[in-house]
């Protein structure tokens, strides 16, 4: 599947850009299209791979130590009753297990720059027991899934552009994104789940499931009833920020309790950091110079100009549908989504019913494409199997519930 997006990414480029200079006369639609993929092939290397690489050595060091003190394997025998059930390939008390959980805890908190240090070094610990090394197994797909539905407790970064851009209240997509992201985790999981005949009805996986639903719901009541909006960007601010780093202390603490030489266990982990970056870097330059071409091409200007069209012809409210360039960009491009949620808000307001929803869109799903590239790339996977369909199935129902949310809370 894999092989047909990206060809059809070039394909279908190439005809709207021909379209846009025969019948529009755009004489530099074809130079647009070539600059942004010198940009883009330069940006997956200069502005993605490289910075990745220092960030890749610091956290593998981390986890290195971790997993020498027995901290990571502690954090595994905690969740392995779930993860046993959405995980059955994985063996109990394997590291995979400790690496997802701190992925998955890192992206909750936003903390983008270790999370994707933690999600490569499961992906790698998952890759050691996968039997088929150029075919994604059940437990890498369940696992890229839950990535790409981008569950964010926090979507600091998403508040802290509102507030640039003068909101009045730039927290007020607080509990709508969280909302969102939540039900394209949900539909993400079940819809691996289902494909891979998992029991999703086992009391352990309604138990984690039902509990950690309460638990977000909890939170969401009680910022919402005891917390100002400063308060709440300082709690954001302060707790991701502090369990960060508290995860640092704790492993140096138990690795010297248990007399491991900290220092060249860090070292020890830290040698794969720049090779793991060398690796994702063609990976990430044929991705992300796709999508440019898809983004400079006009692509996405028809298709909203289509969906307004049959919208209008069924009689359909359609004073969403300029939200609808963030929504599409999304599962192919993080920075290029981000740009049109601005450009979204620039335009209607940052407090408009779109800027609102461009906003809650930006923070219901993540990066289907970029995380693929990234983390198959990373291990030699070509074969994707249906992570891409189950990932943009998680996609849509993000972005679907944001638009109800949005109505709800706004409209």
């Amino acid at each position: 599947m894999l092989n047909y997006i990206w060809s059809g990414f070039f394909l279908v480029g190439f005809l709207a850009a021909l379209a846009q200079w025969i019948f529009m006369g755009d004489t530099e639609i074809f130079k647009r299209v070539i600059d942004g993929t010198f940009d883009s092939a330069k940006s997956s290397v200069m502005d993605i791979a490289l910075p990745l690489a220092g960030i890749m050595t610091l956290w593998l060091g981390i986890m290195n130590i971790g997993e020498k003190a027995g901290a990571v394997g502690f954090i595994a025998r905690i969740i392995a009753p779930f993860f046993s059930r959405i995980f059955p390939g994985v063996p109990k008390d394997h590291p995979a297990t400790g690496h997802m959980v701190m992925n998955f805890s890192a992206n909750m908190l936003g903390l983008d720059n270790a999370a994707t240090p933690f999600g490569l070094k499961a992906m790698e610990s998952l890759q050691e027991i996968n039997p088929q090394k150029d075919e994604a197994s059940d437990a890498q797909i369940m696992f890229l899934v839950i990535q790409t539905s981008g569950l964010t407790v926090i979507p600091l970064s998403i508040m802290a552009q509102r507030a640039i851009l003068g909101a009045a209240d730039p927290s007020d997509i607080f509990i709508p994104c969280l909302i969102a992201t939540y039900v394209a985790t949900l539909v993400g999981i079940i819809t691996v789940g289902l494909r891979q005949r998992l029991n999703l009805l086992h009391p352990v996986v309604l138990g984690w499931l039902g509990g950690g639903t309460a638990l977000i719901g909890a939170l969401v009541w009680y910022i919402a009833e005891f917390m100002t909006k400063p308060e709440i960007e300082l709690f954001s601010k302060v707790t991701a920020n502090l369990i960060l780093f508290s995860i640092i202390v704790t492993f140096i603490f138990a690795a010297l309790r248990k007399r491991v030489n900290v220092y060249e266990a860090f070292i020890e982990g830290a040698k794969g950091g720049i090779q793991t970056s060398l690796n994702i870097i063609p990976y990430l330059v044929g991705m992300l110079v796709a999508i440019s071409v898809v983004r400079n091409s006009g692509v996405l200007g028809m298709i909203v100009d289509g969906v307004n069209w049959v919208l209008a012809s069924l009689g359909l409210r359609n004073d969403w549908t300029g939200a609808l360039p963030t929504a599409l960009m999304k599962p192919l491009s993080g920075s290029g989504s981000r740009a049109m949620m601005i450009d979204a808000m620039k335009t209607y307001g940052v407090d408009s019913f779109v800027g609102r929803l461009s906003s809650i869109m930006q923070g219901a799903a993540d990066t289907t494409f970029y995380i693929i590239a990234l983390y198959f790339g990373s291990v030699g996977i070509r074969k994707t199997r249906y992570a891409i369909s189950a990932g943009m199935i998680a996609d849509v129902a993000g972005m679907v519930a944001a638009v109800f949310v949005a109505y709800l809370f706004f409209g």
